[in-house]
């Protein structure tokens, strides 16, 4: 529900695209648990973030992949395959997925739950 009244607040342009990867995160991973986390909607694992959304400023959003605020040690390798190039890979250990509107989204909505049921899968050691 917080998550739903933050994104009343916020009247964002992409709200229905938000929405549609609400529903595909928790999908991915059905025991996740939504939260709001840096003023934005937050999806932990075994209690610990995994996928945030940076939804403000309004105008696009990003999906960060993330190992929590810090890990013990970066992975030497990517924690996934990600074969669309979807994600900006910033480190090992965090990956951003820019959409700056509708027809973006739907360009890469298809993959978007098993990248990240992988990255759940992933970084369950982390």
């Amino acid at each position: 529900k917080e998550v739903t009244v933050l994104l009343d607040e916020i009247n964002h342009p992409l709200r229905a695209q938000i929405e549609e990867l609400r529903a595909i995160i928790l999908r991915a991973a059905p025991s996740m648990e939504e939260n709001i986390k840096w003023n934005g909607p937050n999806y932990q694992h075994l209690e610990r973030d995994r996928v945030t959304l940076k939804v403000q400023p309004a105008k696009d959003f990003h999906l960060i992949l993330h190992s929590g605020a810090r890990i013990k040690s970066e992975p030497i390798d990517h924690q996934i395959v990600d074969p669309g190039r979807l994600f900006t890979w910033k480190s090992n250990d965090r990956g951003i997925l820019q959409i700056k509107n509708a027809a973006g989204f739907d360009e890469c909505k298809a993959q978007l739950g098993g990248i990240i049921g992988r990255w759940i899968e992933a970084t369950e050691v982390f």
